[in-house]
């Protein structure tokens, strides 16, 4: 029988003593969560939202050693990136693979002075970068991965090999790099797969989401799930801070008010379903320069086209979403690369935003602002140790970092490591993905279809979700142009901590983000949430209106009413 939230909250309540508490279910937090829980440790792991609800699930999607962090001179973080890059390429191979990535230039010798400038520390915004200091940047890449290659090394070509792939290119352009760096398809559902295993590796430690920590009146420590009006006394030795932009309002809810570490930057993209748009990016990754000198991306992905991002300084953490003017930055960018491709906003299924949570800066340029991570251990009881900054390429490293310190402050010591550990359906996953299609295919016959949405939604865990699926002789496509089936989401209800429409539907699937939802696709959904989970009819007309408020909210998506009515798309505000 899977372990219920009922199972792991009547956990918390019989005994509330933990070794750690990890305050945050993002990326980070999962990660020190999957640290602890491997060293044998009693850990709690506590989310006041959905895990990967924040800023983790708002991430380029991009796995990478970070190139234009060598302007800023962080060589440290770029070589731990590429290491992280290449990890994760190997221990989760079903949803981390090799992204051919590359800049168009337009210009020669532009950009070194201003690269030199930052590289010592400088700020201000950066020159047109020309293909001198790319150049540069790129050997310094392949450089700091020479020992452990795994990618190709990195390739110019000039102006007709150039076009001669990218014919509908900005008659601008006059070189081009091609790189390798690295994409995520379903980086929640890695999240999940994380807090899976590391329930396993220790089945006294529990994960719990939409729940909050506090501070009683007599100074001990509560877990709190508002929605059961359930208050469950805990204790720890040791807690970790991994709130992301919300670190500091977390810090200062427990003990007391601080300089403040964390002053993050809004970042937004958008998911356009432009089949022109996607087949002119030939399979690559386009890495290019804005007119301000941002650096924009523009990637195949699921089908669609990601393209992004924003950097916009934020002071204080807050929900936030794409914007009209955030929209319009990124569209023009997109027409200044290809200017013979019709966009419109009618394009967008789909946008997302999110706020980075970066070291504190007097950098008036965003860019120029660290994507490096360190830890800050505040005096408390019990103590904190604060995560402050990381990126998604980074969680396990950071991770292993916080983990380390709190096992000082536990005085115990490390006997696993995570580097070539497997994550969820990574575990013996074939070199060659066709052949796990194949096996799908001759052991529960289905078709190469379903097989292929198994892969690479689930790795080698798909076995036992099709498993489950074959003992549901009901079972049907979710819609019948759904690639999920009604088997398939009954076990991710029951499976993987969903509370909400809105987790089953953002982060259990990719339903959303690729823009196949419809009213007709969310009522089957709420019909299979509301029977796994006991909703009454009332609950579930709530889940499905909230659910439509969020996306109308954040993600410019207008849901319509009833089933049969057609989903509107909205512009991003």
């Amino acid at each position: 029988m899977p372990r219920t939230r009922k199972d792991r909250l009547d956990q918390v309540a019989t005994d509330g003593a933990f070794d750690a508490i990890v305050l945050g279910g993002g990326i980070n937090g999962i990660g020190v969560f999957r640290e602890l829980t491997l060293q044998g440790l009693r850990v709690l792991l506590v989310e006041r939202s959905d895990f990967c609800s924040g800023c983790s699930s708002a991430p380029s999607r991009m796995i990478h050693g970070g190139l234009r962090y060598l302007e800023n001179g962080e060589f440290s973080l770029v070589k731990e990136s590429l290491r992280e890059r290449d990890g994760l390429l190997a221990i989760a191979p079903h949803m981390v693979r090799p992204l051919p990535t590359t800049i168009p230039i337009t210009e020669i010798f532009s950009g070194l002075w201003n690269s030199t400038v930052g590289f010592l520390g400088g700020g201000g915004k950066p020159s047109n970068r020309g293909a001198a200091p790319i150049k540069i940047g790129l050997g310094v890449y392949d450089w700091l991965t020479r020992k452990r290659r795994i990618l190709p090394r990195h390739a110019f070509n000039g102006r007709e090999a150039t076009f001669r792939q990218w014919p509908q290119l900005n008659g601008q352009v006059r070189f081009s790099a091609t790189y390798y760096d690295a994409w995520i398809s379903h980086p929640e559902r890695l999240g999940l797969e994380l807090v899976a295993d590391a329930e396993v590796a220790s089945p006294e430690s529990v994960a719990l989401n939409y729940v909050t920590l506090q501070r009683r009146a007599d100074g001990g420590l509560e877990l709190v799930d508002a929605a059961a009006d359930a208050r469950l006394a805990v204790t720890a030795k040791v807690i970790v801070n991994a709130t992301g932009a919300w670190l500091d309002e977390t810090r200062s809810e427990l003990t007391t008010p601080g300089e403040r570490l964390v002053a993050g930057t809004k970042g937004s993209h958008l998911v356009i379903d432009n089949p022109a748009l996607r087949d002119a990016l030939g399979g690559h990754m386009l890495y290019y320069e804005n007119a301000d000198g941002r650096i924009c991306i523009a990637f195949p992905y699921l089908g669609r086209v990601l393209a992004g991002a924003t950097d916009i300084r934020v002071d204080r953490p807050a929900r936030v979403r794409c914007e009209d003017d955030e929209r319009d930055y990124i569209l023009r960018s997109l027409r200044w690369l290809f200017p013979d491709i019709p966009m419109d906003i009618a394009d967008i299924v789909f946008s997302f935003s999110g706020i980075r949570p970066l070291p504190r800066s007097g950098h008036a340029f965003t860019g120029r602002i660290s994507r490096d991570h360190f830890t800050r251990r505040i005096d408390g009881s019990p103590p904190q140790i604060c995560m402050v900054g990381g990126k998604w390429t980074t969680f396990r490293a950071f991770a292993e970092q916080a983990s380390d310190d709190a096992l000082r402050e536990l005085g115990a010591t490390r006997h696993r490591d995570s580097k070539n550990l497997p994550i969820g359906g990574g575990k013996d996953f074939p070199a060659d993905r066709s052949d796990l299609v194949l096996r799908y295919m001759e052991r529960f016959g289905v078709d190469e279809s379903r097989a292929t949405h198994l892969v690479g939604h689930y790795g080698t865990k798909g076995e036992v979700v099709q498993a489950y699926c074959a003992d549901h002789p009901e079972d049907a496509p979710l819609t019948p142009e759904s690639a999920y089936s009604t088997a398939e989401i009954d076990y991710l209800v029951r499976n993987e901590h969903v509370v909400h429409l809105t987790d089953l539907a953002l982060r259990r699937t990719d339903l959303a983000i690729t823009g196949q939802l419809s009213p007709a696709v969310v009522d089957a959904l709420v019909e299979v949430a509301a029977a796994a989970l006991g909703w009454s009819k009332e609950r579930a007309t709530s889940e499905r209106t909230a659910f439509a408020d969020e996306l109308r909210d954040y993600h410019g998506v207008r849901l319509t009413g009833a089933a049969g009515e057609d989903t509107r798309r909205e512009e991003c505000a």
